[in-house]
């Protein structure tokens, strides 16, 4: 099974090709219900349809921008627009319409930009500030949504109940099942009348009614759970200002004349026009295809929706929303692409088409042993040539007996049953504040053999304060507000001027007055530390920053690890700050401030009096920044870079970032589960070192490195260096990237990988599992992404994990309890066909049985949720064989005990039970139904735990599983007691209850008895790979022999 099954293991976690998604598609020969089979798959011709419509888009963007940029040199030959605004936009108090105003940004027309009057113009027209925004509270608001629309994309409809019960009748099978159903109906009412004549044929329609209902409730269920998480996913919020201040909102709200406030790693959420901003580089491939990133000047303010910000940061104002720009008219298309399927979800069609070709073959052959002989007995007989209706119904009820072995022996469930257990794992991670973008990352979070895990936020609770403090070469306390004022009491009038207006200006974070007129920090949590340092100093934000004209920023990245302003002073001249990383920073320094205030070149001894100071603050788990300005005295132009020497030092601040709780025992968790753990930080390697120590992370016998180190390493030095890695500072995400790929490459490793920033994209695609911060992280980082960490919280990572293996096993759990009732339910048809000529089960008892195994079966074991003896188990193997030998034993063992049982009944219960007279072949045939039926039951709980014996440890945390059990059971006595007409049964004695369930009960030691087995194979595998690497194979088989025999506790003695 495993070796065919290969066929369908070329879809990966992530980045399968469209021929592959069909390769396996196409291998899937017995389906019999496509619809319901591949619903939850990737819809391969909207893709192909989403993809044209992108190089349509790209194709008409390019000329668009083309045209534009020839349009500069002929902007002022430009002839009077003869544009003419429609009544009603002037009506509702506007002064161009929603189409004009997409064709300017789409279209990057200059030329009608300026004839509107430039962005202030646009503005203008349709009733805005560029400084306040919009005022919602005027009458305009409403009919601003009327005239431009709203930002929201077209969805695909939520399909309704009933359109979930006409695709669960469309399986093949159950089509046949009802035309027998309509001729039984027939057949039997002329030959016998009504009512007697349709109890067989009403039979067969009810038990499909029934199963049509069930499985359409469970997918109908499946489908909000989907839509929900959906809905989780779009929700993406973005500063803008309205009604005059600054607010977070979402971006389904923004309208036309919104102020956003865009920065590195956002993607602009609708059309719109540059106000104001620094060093804007756009993405704008999604769109054009166009890799070259566009800078964004008032000279082209054009910025398209769903382009990223790879650089810069500015104020847009939104022209366009929703279905008028081109991004929503290629989301409506490529929402309805569907997600990838999983790899497990591919692997179980596997498995189902294989046992599908099993089934057929034996539905086959069971109908022609049954007609065999029924011919047999007629010839016998002598009447091989007079037919009446009796015996049309009996090739009828051969016929459906076969269909229904079909139906039975298909496990149309199997792969359904992946997509059940990750929506409820999806689900209930989202509760546990995980929001899992691709179902895959469900199934290889629980292979994850490593995980390399940022510091800030997500070790550290990213609530960042100023502790310490070295300014003008004086080291202070400025942990509370009266350390801070005796700081700046301390401080030269200069240095005070200087280190307030590096503060206030060399940021990207703001203080802006909130609704309720209270003063609010903005930025990331390093901005907002440094900008409340200087409130605490007595500084004034709005003042600092009026009193300067900023010429150009460059905001901070990962790269260079630093961030840079240029300033035109009042007095005249140009002034850079610069704050980063402590020794790239200070090593750009020449000069320093000394205690008086006075600038002094940096000698020898200052320099390691302010990098034992950094050593310092960094070894008791402070980050470390380095703040220092120098004066551009031969001029600048904002076309070049910011100056990287030549700069004084104002002076280094050493800011605290308290170790999450918990963490330190999830990292343990971790351990004990197998997973090793790797901080990557762009830290000093001082701070991350005590920061890994505290997490219990860095151990005695592990390496801490810094990236440009790691950088010139060889294959040869990674290869020994690798595996004890355990902290990287310093690193840029080239480094991240790097380390991830031999990880997985050279180590064989499953690696997850959390990212916040742009430039975490890569390592994050490149990684098994990526894991992006919902707090911190961009959005460019959440689009790469699997998993979104909405709390940022490394404890949640661990979560993740334990989900990931859940879901692996409870399928596991699934397939072993499914095949075998697939096994058992085949084999006593079969072979009672071919030795009594026809079949105990009936159409109708099939059809029950097949909904307890599928529908019912998947509900209940693919929703247990996890416990925590998952966490102590090894991580599932990244090429382990789904169905394995503890598997094989469980299903073997159970499935010979079910049918050795079934098979007594068959051959003595008459005499057993003392069953005589016309009835005594229906009321075995109703015993051998319910045996076989609470069979399924106890092994039901039986297979909750495939290794352990206690299978009743947490049954009751999980409602759904005792609701089905409870369910089944009531169900089936009602169908022995009440359904007899029906269902060809007959009512039970409390004694042959008794005995009945008193088998199935009876599975349940069996199968503890077969979890204390041997697993042999193991050992046979370690002795083959240490001590026989040249034996023959029958040498391996004697030793599996003695392995096998030793391991039982009576035989030790003997041997």
């Amino acid at each position: 099974m495993e070796s065919y099954l290969q066929e369908f293991g070329e879809v990966k976690p992530k980045g399968s090709s469209e021929e592959t998604l069909q390769k396996w598609r196409n291998l899937c020969i017995v389906v019999k219900n496509p619809k319901r089979r591949f619903r939850f798959t990737a819809n391969l011709s909207k893709r192909f349809e989403a993809a044209a419509m992108r190089r349509t888009n790209q194709e008409k963007l390019r000329i668009a921008v083309l045209v534009s940029k020839a349009a500069f040199q002929f902007i002022q030959g430009v002839q009077p627009s003869d544009y003419v605004v429609p009544k009603e936009v002037t009506d509702a108090g506007f002064l161009i319409c929603a189409d004009e105003l997409g064709s300017i940004v789409e279209g990057h027309d200059v030329k009608k930009l300026k004839f509107h009057g430039g962005v202030s113009g646009i503005a203008e027209k349709i009733s805005t500030s560029v400084k306040d925004g919009l005022n919602t509270e005027s009458d305009l608001h409403t009919r601003r949504q009327e005239i431009y629309g709203i930002n929201k994309f077209t969805e695909s409809e939520q399909r309704g109940f009933l359109v979930f019960v006409w695709e669960a009748l469309q399986d093949m099978t159950l089509m046949i099942l009802g035309v027998c159903a309509f001729v039984s109906l027939v057949v039997g009412i002329a030959m016998e009348g009504w009512p007697v004549g349709a109890h067989d044929g009403l039979g067969i329609v009810a038990s499909i009614l029934l199963v049509v209902l069930v499985t359409a409730t469970s997918d109908y269920r499946q489908s909000l759970q989907f839509k929900d998480l959906d809905k989780e996913k779009k929700k993406i919020a973005m500063q803008v200002t309205r009604n005059g201040y600054r607010q977070k909102m979402s971006i389904y709200d923004l309208l036309p004349g919104d102020i956003v406030h865009l920065s590195i790693g956002d993607q602009v959420p609708a059309d719109g026009l540059f106000v104001s901003g620094f060093s804007v580089l756009i993405d704008e491939s999604s769109l054009t295809g166009e890799s070259e990133p566009i800078m964004v000047t008032p000279e082209n303010p054009f910025l398209l929706s769903g382009t990223k910000v790879q650089d810069g940061s500015c104020k847009m104002m939104v022209t366009t929303v929703g279905m008028r720009t081109q991004w929503g008219k290629l989301m409506a298309t490529l929402s309805e692409g569907g997600d990838d399927e999983t790899p497990l979800q591919v692997k179980l069609n596997g498995v189902a088409t294989i046992i599908g070709k099993i089934g057929l073959f034996f539905a086959v052959v069971t109908f022609a042993v049954m007609v065999q002989g029924l011919f047999s007995r007629k010839l016998a007989e002598g009447t091989h040539w007079s037919w009446n209706g009796d015996d049309a119904m009996q090739m009828l009820e051969f016929f459906a007996v076969a269909v229904t072995i079909v139906v039975v022996a298909v496990p149309e469930g199997l792969p359904l049953a992946v997509t059940l257990s990750l929506a409820f794992a999806m689900k209930k991670m989202m509760n546990d504040k995980a929001l899992v973008r691709h179902l895959a990352a469900c199934e290889t979070m629980g292979s994850a053999t490593n995980i390399c895990s940022d510091k800030t936020g997500t070790l550290t609770t990213n609530r960042m304060t100023v502790v310490k403090s070295c300014i003008c070469m004086n080291v202070k306390e400025v942990s509370n507000p009266n350390e801070a004022s005796r700081l700046f009491s301390d401080l030269p009038e200069s240095a005070k001027k200087l280190l307030l207006q590096s503060i206030f200006n060399n940021t990207g974070g703001e203080v802006v007055v909130n609704k309720a007129g209270k003063y609010e920090l903005l930025g990331t949590p390093t901005d907002t530390a440094l900008l409340e340092l200087g409130l605490s100093l007595g500084g004034n934000f709005q003042a600092e920053r009026q009193a300067s004209k900023l010429v150009k920023v460059e905001p901070f990245n990962s790269t260079k690890k630093r961030m840079g302003v240029i300033l035109e002073l009042p007095e005249g001249g140009l002034r850079a700050h610069t704050k980063g990383a402590s020794e790239i920073v200070l090593a750009s320094c020449e000069k320093v401030i000394n205690s008086n205030g006075e600038v002094v070149p940096l000698d020898k001894a200052s320099l390691n009096h302010l990098k034992v100071t950094i050593e310092q603050f960094a070894c008791e788990a402070l980050r470390t920044l380095c703040l220092a300005y120098t004066e551009l005295e031969t001029g600048f132009s904002p076309e070049n870079p910011i100056p990287v020497s030549g700069f004084t030092c104002i002076g280094i601040v050493g800011i605290k970032d308290p170790v999450r709780p918990g963490v330190k025992e999830s990292v343990a968790i971790c351990r004990s589960a197998g997973i090793t753990v790797r901080m990557v930080t762009g830290d000093n390697i001082n701070t991350a070192k005590a920061i890994a120590r505290e997490c219990g992370i860095l151990t005695d016998d592990g390496i801490a490195i810094e990236g440009p180190e790691f950088r010139e390493k060889n294959q040869e030095e990674l290869l020994s260096l690798i595996p004890k890695l355990q902290v990287m500072a310093r690193s840029s995400p080239l480094d991240k990237h790097t380390l991830v790929q031999h990880l997985r490459t050279t180590f064989d490793e499953v690696v997850a990988v959390t990212g916040d920033g742009t430039n975490d994209a890569p390592a994050l695609h490149e990684a098994d599992i990526g894991l992006a911060m919902g707090i911190a992280g961009t959005e460019v980082a959440k689009e790469s992404a699997d998993v979104i960490i909405l709390d940022d919280n490394f404890s949640t990572i661990v979560t993740v994990a334990k989900w990931g293996r859940s879901v692996y096993i409870n399928i596991q759990k699934f397939v072993q309890f499914q095949l075998t009732v697939n096994i058992v339910a085949l084999i006593v048809n079969f072979s009672s066909a071919c030795l009594t000529g026809s079949a105990p089960l009936t159409a109708v008892q099939l059809l029950w049985v097949n909904m307890i195994m599928d529908t019912l079966g998947a509900l209940a074991l693919a929703t247990e949720p996890p416990n925590d003896d998952l966490m102590k188990r090894p991580p599932v193997g990244k090429r382990q064989n789904f169905i394995n030998n503890v598997m094989w034993r469980n299903i073997l063992g159970q499935s010979f005990y079910q049918f050795t049982m079934i098979w007594f009944l068959q051959a003595k219960g008459e005499a057993m039970f003392g069953l005589y007279g016309p009835d005594s072949h229906v009321i075995l045939n109703t015993l051998i139904f319910n045996t076989f039926v609470f069979c399924q039951i106890f092994n039901e709980i039986s297979s909750r735990e495939m290794e352990e014996i206690d299978v009743f440890k947490g049954i009751l945390d999980n409602y759904v599983f005792v609701a089905v059990l409870g369910f089944t059971v009531v169900f089936q006595i009602i169908i022995i007691e009440f359904l007899g007409k029906f269902a060809s049964t007959a009512p039970l004695t409390l004694a042959q209850w008794f005995v009945t369930v008193f088998i199935g009960f009876l599975g349940m030691p069996i199968a503890a008895g077969l979890k204390m087995f041997p697993e042999f194979f193991k050992f046979d595998m370690v002795i083959h790979r240490v001590g026989c690497r040249s034996c023959k194979s029958s040498t391996v088989f004697s030793y599996r022999l003695i392995v096998y025999v030793t391991s039982f506790p009576f035989w030790q003695r003997f041997v």
